[in-house]
């Protein structure tokens, strides 16, 4: 059987079939129009080993002598008792391929199994590999685990992973690739605070504009484990899976599990090149938001820091028209406005409009917002319930725990969190009631937005007395889908306490994520960079929060907290009533600039530097085909710290057109703003900084330009027009 060779965007990926197994013999570089026999790659045998070469298979088989991690785990109950784990023997029954997407049907019929693998390789270069199990056998067959690995090339030496907590969340960290199982697991029953968005292997000392890396991403929001595997012979191998819970997955005769998808990108060109593939996968879409969807991101003021709970009509209204005169486009109502909720020990589970707060129900504030030209959003939390409900004392059987019976007959519940717990999705009565209330809500009032929260881990989450995560991620999907069916015009938000639920999965069935509940500016450089290393910015919510974080303490003027939100889907989080004059002129500023560079930040590449100087962080997006008055690049340039030396010296702006002469200008701030003197010390800037200068984009990529000397926590706003 010949191999089927996948190309696109500059990537191959190569399947031989010639073992008998499917085995991924190439993923990398693009190889070209034809391949050579690949009997030549057969290895020599070491002494005291398997008499034979040991195939790294599509799913890689112990049946084969592979010695690191199985592709499938699992057994099968005779009589209802579970027989002994033992080793499928996967053979290729067929393979099929039309140069970007292969099916590949592999199958054990000792063992009655048989695994169907689909692999698509996008135009951008993005890779998705699914696998499905099918139980032939006659008795119950139970899956305990079937992962999706790829290969990576042998100087693959270095590994990236990302880490974090509540408001904190997706730091980078980096370590050596050595022998053995490098493991990052989450049983938080969602994503994770401190999920690794991806997993990235590359080449000594990889940055984000140079090396070669492999990345991978698991599209799931329930528990995972994502992983990089070297095993003694060399090889390594990365990929994710599903990480089921005791029985969750038992496949009765002729019953399938199907994996959720890996996506894998290669890039010869750094990190930036793995972002540019997970791109334009998503800008493809054809229910994508953004520059390409032709409708703008609107300008968002969200109530909750200007608020809280504390709602009152006549504030709120004030709060909208203060909003519609800067330029809000979209007012999103956050917790307190449903029956009980004066805090977030009690209501959840209602969602009612409370008559006492809203006599006459949200129309007013609706019509308030929508007459002044604004969308009207509204905060829920539909998997979640408060013990002090009307639904929890009505079905306390709704209430997920560990035991089959409820708690109040004598069931055990897991620990409270946030002094709330987890709705059971997976009981058809539960999924209905909550489908029904959020229908109602979106049919009876004009909403356009839904703020989706998920303020809690799934923690001893069971259905009948069985573990349930997987079932309950599965129907909280269906749950989304079917609110999308029905109100098609509604875009919907996932925010899970921050950015907790944040992966493809998700992101399939929303049009926005929340990447942190810290809007500390300082702290969000860190938390965007590395949400934007998968997901563009047109769907991470970005906004200014007050002058003194909420989360942090920390005190940063508004031009560094407007520059870091501008890099994403903008907005505000702030009791923009309170603002001063000052202030005010400095924001309708801002929500101009993001109005007129919006659709740059949201179709263009996205750029990040790799500067010398740590405390230096240069990013920006850049427009692939300029068009006569467009701006062809928008770049930040953020102190995060006090630097080692006196000055940053030339930085260099990659990523422009070097045949292209650039117009570049300090947009902000500029000589006279407020902020001028806040954002430099005392030594005068480079002239450019003040006049503008004109350069191609090769001198710009190459020798740079003179940096001013920024204050710590400071950034100014570059921009760069093709003349």
């Amino acid at each position: 059987m010949h191999p089927l060779h996948l190309r696109s965007a500059g990537t191959s990926l190569v399947i031989s079939t010639h073992r008998g197994e499917a085995e991924i013999t190439h993923w990398g570089a693009d190889l070209g129009d034809t391949l050579p026999d690949l009997a030549l790659l057969n290895e020599p045998i070491p002494p005291s080993s398997i008499d034979a070469n040991v195939p790294a298979g599509l799913l890689p088989q112990a049946s084969s002598s592979w010695q690191g991690r199985p592709g499938l785990r699992g057994h099968r109950f005779t009589d209802g008792v579970p027989g002994f784990d033992f080793s499928v023997r996967l053979r290729v029954v067929s393979a099929t391929s039309d140069g970007t997407t292969a099916v590949i049907v592999q199958a054990d019929p000792d063992a009655g199994i048989t695994v169907t693998s689909n692999l698509s390789l996008h135009p951008g270069g993005l890779l998705e590999v699914k696998h499905s199990a099918t139980n032939h056998g006659t008795s119950p067959f139970q899956v305990d685990e079937l992962a999706t690995m790829l290969p990576v090339a042998p100087d693959a030496v270095e590994l990236l992973d990302l880490t974090g907590r509540w408001c904190r969340e997706r730091h980078p960290q980096r370590r050596a690739i050595q022998q053995g199982t490098w493991v990052r697991t989450g049983r938080h029953g969602r994503t994770g605070h401190d999920s690794s968005l991806l997993l990235a292997a590359g080449t000594a000392g990889f940055g984000n504009r140079h090396g070669k890396v492999w990345a991978t991403h698991l599209a799931w929001s329930g528990n995972h484990e994502q992983f990089a595997d070297n095993v003694t012979d060399g090889r390594t191998m990365v990929g994710g899976s599903e990480l089921l819970g005791p029985a969750e997955v038992v496949l009765q005769p002729g019953e399938s599990y199907t994996t959720p998808a890996l996506f894998a990108a290669y890039s010869d060109r750094g990190l930036d090149g793995i972002s540019e593939a997970f791109y334009s996968w998503f800008r493809s879409r054809p229910h994508h938001v953004g520059a390409s969807s032709g409708k703008a991101r609107p300008v968002v003021l969200n109530t909750w820091e200007a608020v809280y709970f504390d709602h009152k009509l006549d504030t709120l209204i004030e709060l909208a028209e203060s909003a519609a005169d800067l330029g809000v486009e979209r007012f999103v109502l956050d917790d307190g406005w449903f029956r009980g909720r004066r805090g977030d020990h009690a209501g959840l589970g209602d969602w009612y409009v409370d008559e006492t707060l809203w006599p006459s129900g949200l129309t007013p504030l609706i019509d308030a917002v929508t007459s002044r030209g604004m969308e009207f959003g509204l905060w829920v939390e539909p998997e979640m319930v408060n013990l002090d409900s009307d639904i929890a004392r009505a079905h306390p059987e709704w209430i997920v725990g560990p035991s089959a019976v409820s708690y109040k007959d004598g069931g055990r519940l897991p620990l409270g969190w946030r002094q709330q717990h987890v709705i059971d999705l997976v009981n058809p009565d539960a999924w209905q009631y909550i489908y029904d209330r959020i229908d109602a809500l979106l049919r009876e009032n004009n909403i356009s937005y839904l703020k989706w929260d998920q303020n809690r881990d799934l923690l001893e989450h069971g259905h009948a007395g069985q573990a349930s995560v997987h079932e309950q991620t599965l129907a909280a999907y269906r749950l989304f889908d079917a609110l999308h069916a029905a109100h098609p015009g509604v875009e919907i938000e996932s925010c899970s306490s921050g950015g907790a639920r944040v992966d493809l999965g998700i992101l399939e069935r929303t049009d926005r994520i929340w990447a942190s509940d810290c809007n500390d500016a300082l702290e969000r450089q860190t938390i965007q960079r590395w949400t934007g290393m998968v997901v563009p910015p047109e769907l991470v919510g970005g906004h200014i929060g007050p002058t003194t974080s909420h989360t942090t303490g920390r005190t940063h003027d508004l031009s560094f907290r407007a520059i870091t939100a501008l890099f994403g889907h903008f907005g505000m989080e702030w009791d923009v009533r309170s603002v001063t004059e000052e202030e005010r002129e400095e924001l309708k500023r801002f929500i101009g600039l993001y109005k007129e560079h919006r659709g740059l930040i949201h179709s263009g590449r996205m750029v990040r530097a790799d500067v010398p100087d740590e405390s230096l962080m240069v990013h920006g997006v850049v427009a692939d085909a300029p068009t006569s008055g467009a701006t062809a690049a928008l770049f930040a340039v953020v102190k995060t710290r006090t630097g080692f030396s006196e000055l940053p010296g030339r930085v260099t702006i990659p990523g422009l057109d070097p045949c292209r002469t650039y117009r570049v200008e300090s947009i902000f701030p500029a000589p006279g703003d407020a902020d001028y003197g806040h954002t430099f010390t005392e030594a005068k800037p480079a002239p450019w900084v003040d006049s503008g200068a004109a350069a191609s984009g090769r001198f710009l990529g190459e020798v740079g330009l003179p940096m001013p000397v920024l204050n710590p926590e400071h950034a100014i706003l570059l921009r760069f027009t093709a003349l």
